[in-house]
């Protein structure tokens, strides 16, 4: 029953916590197992000088950088259950195992035992859960007994309590442990001296010791805290004794600023000031891993790390940031907010929420705002509530409905009225007025029925409305605020997803993915301004929602950045400022982001399940340096081999493919880094900033290279720069050496060549002399042969003429005959046959003149002169031709025609004709072939 009491109490207990308290809450980072790749629980916790973060966990030692997690397995492959570093070593304690850890050449962590120099003293089955430093001695606790290594001497001592030991502490200038029978223990000299055995501890665990000017600050598991004084005990009472009485805790932990953070078994960490004031309580449903904690440190940068029973947090304190984060669904996503009259209020898409400003309480319901909130405006000292269902006036919590014929976007004052405020709605826009000291409905202004969502009025009453799917609208509004006229569409600047519209400055901008526009009051016309564009280039649009605070800051928000412009002290230009949280963690509604202004520098930020709030003031980020952590070499296909760091290194042409990993140990939630990264000797210039850690480069060619990476955190560049130099080497068949080979191997192959050479030239030079003795006689009997080319045409020619003479010898002879016979005929018709003998003898002697033996026979002579032994060849091929054939082959060969040579013969052309058909029968010839040209070819 008695269980079941405190169960009761306990659940109570946190259920009036959670109503109670609306804690705005620091960043808190989480890492489950399966972000780093161990075990589930963390026991110890410890930094190095660099900010590595090292994490005595059940799989081996854990290692983080910033940026990877290595995990290095325990020597025996047992739970290491505690770490601590000292100097440039890292101890670590485990199952009947302990030693140090120090970083090789390569980056990696080497292990060193100490306990097997001591192996035969250890206890069987016995664990070392806690490790302490101090002066030359590192001190090794393990549940039965204290060891106690000395690191100059190399030799150890053993302390053997009567009783087990329970836990050891440090303090200042002394070491205390507390046994199993819950009496206290100082170890002076190497032994032990009781400091307390008050029955007050009994059964009463200590948890942790501190040293304060009084004596010691105890710190129990149930109780609370003591001061020990002169051996007396005295209950140091707290605000949050009352609060932390139901948990049961395991760890604690002084932070740098006085406060205490107190682990619990089941109820999250306790942030207590020094005061002994609760500030947080965060449990897992405030955004813890899980409500075991076994571990805990403050870091460097003074962010609390938390090992749990099921991961690791890291809770940036310092933070110039704090959220709230609404788990129990009541408040839903956050779209405005504003502080009035000492409350903040709150407007979601569950309806309107409220409390008070500077304290730590529940959000109230402001009744009759059930919906969804669009809008908070102050005017007039009046808040108006932009809503689904219309225009409410909030008045403390309470609600006033004053419009309700459309939900209502926003609101914007009227210059010089005062009295009047345009309110953009689903179907167009309105005016309110005051009128008898209140504010009431007055009209709806006519022409403009379209959602205006984004709306700006200019001095003279020109009004500038962005609708996300159909563009930009320009029209004029009456004097009277009751109708517009002018409709203009604008086509350029189009459309675009989430496009935002606002008035900074007393100038209009648009902005939408491809830019940011302002309008040009003479030309009415948008123009794109380069400077504010910048935001959304490298593809960082998200989101084209433009805000105007209360001291005219203009806010937009990018994937990676939120970004605030102000005006510049001295020039007209925009300064633009950078907040380098992403979008991925400031979870908001894409085109609806909102931030309000609190005070100053303190700036609330909606989210979809709560809100955060920044301090613009305390977000100066100082200098992080970036270090180089590994470098892997590998061949082609082949496995990686991590190198040293600190040496330059000197690697085989083929061990050309390079790994660089690097990081900024910086673990605050909200700040980026990026690298950026340039390899001399194979890159001109810088890479583009990357939040990528590792960067590989393939088939690097043989030559001197330098490796430099340097960062930048929350978009400012930090001063140092981590370079590496290495080499690559030529292939043996390219070092100097092997050139030097070649050089020779070329010398005296150009001698050699040049020897072949002049022997050739010179083989070449008397084969040329004799070539051209060869070309010379040839030339000779080329002459020769032209001589005899001129002399046979010469021939030709003679014999052509001789030709000629005689075709024109037998032609005459046979004009001769052909006269002659007509003599012949003309004296035989008119000679009487009787009496005139005279005539008759004149007759006689003509007719024995044109005989034509004779005539043959002086025609054969002259051919036979002109055209030696054609007729004996023709003979030859053809003996059957008869003398007739013979002859009409000499006329043939002479070229004459058929009516030349029938006179010759004394027959007609006909006759011609078939003596030369026979002459070809004769011949034999073929078809093809012509008898002429037979004759001519012989």
């Amino acid at each position: 029953m008695k269980v079941i009491k405190y169960s009761i109490v306990f659940f109570y207990l946190l259920l009036l916590n959670s109503i109670c308290y609306s804690q705005e809450l620091p960043p808190i980072v989480k890492y489950y197992s399966t972000t780093y790749n161990a075990g589930n629980q963390n026991w110890m916790i410890s930094q190095d000088k660099n900010h590595y973060i090292y994490f005595a966990n059940n799989e081996g030692l854990l290692e983080y950088n910033g940026s990877n997690w290595n995990l290095y397995k325990s020597p025996n492959e047992t739970i290491i259950r505690s770490v601590k570093v000292i100097g440039n070593k890292i101890y670590t304690g485990c199952y009947m195992e302990f030693g140090f850890w120090t970083r090789k050449s390569n980056g990696h962590l080497s292990y060193t035992s100490l306990s097997n120099k001591i192996k035969s003293k250890i206890l069987d089955d016995e664990q070392f859960w806690n490790i302490i430093s101090y002066d030359q001695w590192v001190v090794f606790q393990s549940l039965n007994r204290i060891y106690i290594y000395d690191t100059k001497a190399h030799t150890f001592k053993i302390i053997i309590p009567k009783k087990g030991v329970l836990k050891s502490f440090k303090t200042s200038n002394s070491i205390y442990y507390q046994t199993t029978d819950y009496s206290l223990f100082e170890i002076e000299n190497g032994t032990s001296k009781l400091i307390s055995d008050n029955s007050i501890l009994k059964g009463n665990k200590i948890v942790n010791i501190l040293s304060i000017d009084e004596g010691l600050l105890i710190h129990t598991q149930f109780n609370g805290f003591y001061k020990l004084i002169n051996g007396n005990l005295v209950k140091f009472n707290t605000d949050a004794d009352s609060e932390i009485a139901a948990s049961s805790i395991y760890s604690s932990q002084i932070l740098s600023d006085g406060s205490f953070a107190v682990g619990t078994i089941s109820n999250g960490v306790f942030i207590v000031t020094k005061e002994g004031k609760v500030k947080y309580h965060i449990t897992q449903s405030k955004g813890m891993c899980n409500n075991t904690v076994l571990s805990l440190m403050e870091d460097a940068e003074k962010n609390l790390w938390i090992g749990l029973d099921n991961g690791i947090n890291c809770i940036n304190l310092q933070s110039p940031i704090k959220s709230y984060t609404d788990d129990t669904g009541m408040l839903g996503t956050v779209y405005t907010s504003v502080v009035h009259n000492n409350k903040l209020y709150i407007g979601t898409n569950q309806g309107l929420f409220c409390k008070d400003y500077l304290n730590e309480e529940q959000f109230r319901f402001v009744k009759g705002t059930k919906g969804q909130v669009w809008s908070l405006f102050i005017h007039d000292n009046t808040l108006f509530c932009g809503h689904d269902s219309g225009t409410f006036i909030i008045d403390d919590e309470s609600s006033k409905l004053i419009f309700s014929q459309s939900g209502t976007w926003k609101f914007e004052m009227v210059s010089k009225h005062d009295d009047l405020i345009i309110q953009g709605n689903y179907y167009g826009i309105s005016v309110l007025q005051k009128v008898n000291n209140q504010w009431v409905f007055k009209n709806k202004i006519e022409g403009f029925n379209y959602s205006s969502k984004y709306f700006e009025l200019t001095d003279d009453n020109e009004m500038y409305v962005s609708h996300e799917y159909k563009g930009i609208f320009r029209f004029q509004i009456d004097r009277s605020f009751k109708k517009c006229s002018k409709l203009f569409t604008y086509t350029n600047p189009p459309k675009g997803k989430n496009a935002g519209l606002a008035k900074f400055n007393n100038s209009i901008y648009y902005a939408y993915k491809e830019g940011i526009f302002k309008l040009n009051p003479k030309t009415k016309l948008f123009e794109k301004d380069k400077s504010l564009s910048s935001v959304f280039d490298n593809n960082e649009y998200n989101s084209g929602k433009l805000i105007l605070d209360n001291s005219n800051k203009l806010w937009l928000f990018s994937k990676n950045y939120i970004y605030y412009f102000t005006l510049n002290k001295l020039n007209s230009s925009l300064k633009k400022n950078v907040i380098s949280i992403p979008s991925t963690l400031t979870n908001s509604m894409l085109g609806y982001e909102n931030i309000s202004q609190l005070s100053n520098y303190q700036y609330l930020i909606g989210t979809t399940d709560g809100y955060y709030v920044i301090n613009i003031n305390d977000l100066s980020i100082k200098n992080h340096t970036v270090s180089i952590t590994d470098l892997s070499i590998n061949k082609l296909n082949g496995k990686q081999e991590s190198k040293s760091l600190l040496e330059v290194g000197t690697y085989h042409y083929d061990e050309n493919n390079v790994m660089f990993s690097y990081t900024v140990p910086e673990y605050n939630k909200y700040i980026y880094a990026e690298y950026q990264y340039r390899l001399d000797g194979f890159q001109d210039s810088w890479s583009e900033w990357n939040a990528k850690s590792t960067v590989s480069f393939k088939n690097l060619p043989p030559g001197d290279y330098v490796f430099k990476v340097r960062s930048r955190v929350s978009n400012s560049v930090n001063d140092n720069l981590a370079t590496y130099s290495f080499t690559i080497k030529k292939p043996w068949y390219a070092t100097n050496f092997a050139i030097l080979i070649y050089s020779l191997l070329i010398i005296m192959s150009f001698i050699y060549i040049n020897k072949l050479y002049k022997n050739y030239y010179n083989q070449q030079r008397e084969k040329l002399i004799e070539e051209n003795n060869l070309l010379l006689e040839i030339k000779e009997l080329e002459n020769e042969q032209q001589l005899m080319k001129i002399r046979n045409e010469q021939l030709s020619q003679d014999f052509e003429a001789k030709n000629k003479e005689l075709a024109v010898s037998t032609m005459s002879l046979i004009k001769k005959d052909e006269l002659l016979s007509l003599i012949k005929e003309d004296l035989k018709k008119s000679t009487d046959e009787s009496n005139n003998r005279s005539i008759k003898s004149v007759i006689s002697t003509i007719t024995k003149n044109i005989s034509e033996e004779d005539s043959w026979n002086v025609f054969k002579e002259a051919f036979d002169t002109a055209d030696k032994d054609f007729l004996k060849k023709i003979k030859q091929a053809h003996p059957s031709l008869t003398p007739n054939d013979l002859r009409l082959c000499a006329y043939l060969r002479l070229n004459l025609s058929s009516k030349e040579i029938a006179p010759l013969l004394n027959i007609s052309v006909r006759s011609i004709e078939i003596k030369r058909y026979r002459l070809r029968k004769k011949m034999d010839l073929p078809h093809e072939k012509g008898l002429v040209e037979y004759i001519l070819s012989i």
